[in-house]
């Protein structure tokens, strides 16, 4: 039975799990738009959110748990000073997602996870 159990599994082992939630949180941060599949892009999309409702927040346990999350201090930075600046006024609905056709090896899914007000160049740059 499978009562009371909340999330996705994602045919992953959870440490698993957790290191693709970092991941693409890290990627997202990074070049504010990102191509994966449509289970990924729902999983991952509260989590990204939730890091942007903590840069808010600007405080230095805030800040050491972003750090810890995205394992950077130059996408933390980034998250804190450009992201939370740029999303101060708006109360959620930080991201969205964009179906995006289907992936031609296996026909899986594919959506764009972007952030709302996204800055255009920032996909393809190295920050870390």
């Amino acid at each position: 039975m499978n009562h009371r159990k909340s999330g996705k599994k994602l045919n992953r082992t959870s440490a698993h799990r957790k290191a693709l939630m970092s991941n693409l949180a890290r990627a997202i941060v990074q070049h504010e738009q990102i191509i994966t599949t449509v289970p990924k892009a729902k999983f991952v999309k509260p989590f990204v959110e939730s890091l942007i409702t903590l840069a808010k927040k600007g405080d230095l346990a805030s800040r050491r748990r972003a750090i810890a999350i995205l394992k950077s201090e130059d996408l933390a930075k980034k998250l804190f000073e450009v992201l939370a600046s740029r999303y101060a006024t708006r109360q959620g609905g930080y991201t969205r997602i964009i179906k995006a056709g289907f992936r031609f090896g296996d026909a899986a899914p594919r959506a764009v996870l972007e952030f709302v007000d996204r800055d255009v160049e920032a996909r393809g740059s190295d920050i870390a």
